[in-house]
């Protein structure tokens, strides 16, 4: 990494070419652009401290005041955090944190949508369960195995189950599967999916009784095929016992508005 005086100087000549281009881009646009160009450049890495505010608020050529606007953004984004009393450091950027906002624009889909989120996520998911069938560890498998042993019994008797319990080991489930799949970035889009897409399963287990027995058996059929290490099954049982809940959506959207 080059000396920092160095390094600062090169940022705001950087920054004052930027700033020529067009005239709608805005001083808190030149504060993520040029905070992202340290990152992407080495200067910052994970855990890294900002220089103090009036410095890069000098190298980049914005006021303090855009660069507090910028920085609270990327705060928002989950590549800064600011502690109190001691500066602004850049996160670990680990992918559940940079993910984590999409989920918020999971949630402002209209309801024409849904069905569309709902595809995305089999798409997904078919992919990490065929990965998951390659790199899932021995614990894995024995965690995915106590939780579907632990609502074993509640799909039996759909007419009184407890369907929230239900649900949280669907969502627990499948959180197994996209961890194994041995690629974070993958697991996290998963993850922000997962919990919003999951009023829809719940009301077609509510609403089909024997949608909850029959979810159980692909759920324990797809940990066979993870534990005998078949990506191509996984891949294949995994895309049919979505299709059901996508199938759902698309024909009752008003269930699940």
């Amino acid at each position: 990494m080059p000396p920092y005086n160095e390094w600062m100087t090169s940022l705001a000549t950087d920054s004052a070419g930027a700033s020529a281009g067009p005239e709608s881009r805005s001083q808190t646009d030149v504060v993520l652009q040029g905070i992202k160009q340290m990152i992407t450049a080495g200067e910052l890495g994970p855990g890294s401290r900002l220089p103090i505010e009036k410095d890069l608020a000098e190298a980049l050529g914005v006021s303090r005041g855009s660069l507090r606007e910028g920085v609270r953004a990327l705060s928002v984004m989950g590549v800064l955090e600011t502690r109190q009393g001691d500066g602004t450091y850049v996160t670990s950027l680990d992918s559940r944190l940079l993910l984590a906002p999409m989920g918020f624009m999971v949630d402002l889909q209209s309801p024409e949508h849904r069905h569309d989120l709902h595809a995305v996520r089999r798409v997904l998911e078919t992919e990490a369960a065929a990965r998951a069938a390659i790199y899932i560890t021995d614990d894995q498998l024995e965690r995915a195995e106590e939780i579907l042993a632990s609502v074993g019994p509640l799909s039996l008797e759909p007419d009184n189950a407890d369907h929230e319990s239900i649900m949280e080991a669907d969502i627990s489930f499948h959180h197994i599967v996209a961890q194994a799949s041995n690629n974070a970035a993958l697991a996290a889009l998963i993850d922000a999916l997962a919990n919003r897409t999951s009023r829809a399963r719940l009301w077609l287990g509510l609403h089909n009784h024997g949608q909850v027995r029959t979810a159980h058996t692909e759920h324990v059929a797809i940990l066979a095929a993870l534990r005998t290490h078949q990506p191509d099954r996984a891949r294949l049982l995994m895309a049919h016992h979505l299709l059901v809940v996508e199938d759902y959506v698309q024909d009752h959207p008003a269930d699940v508005d």
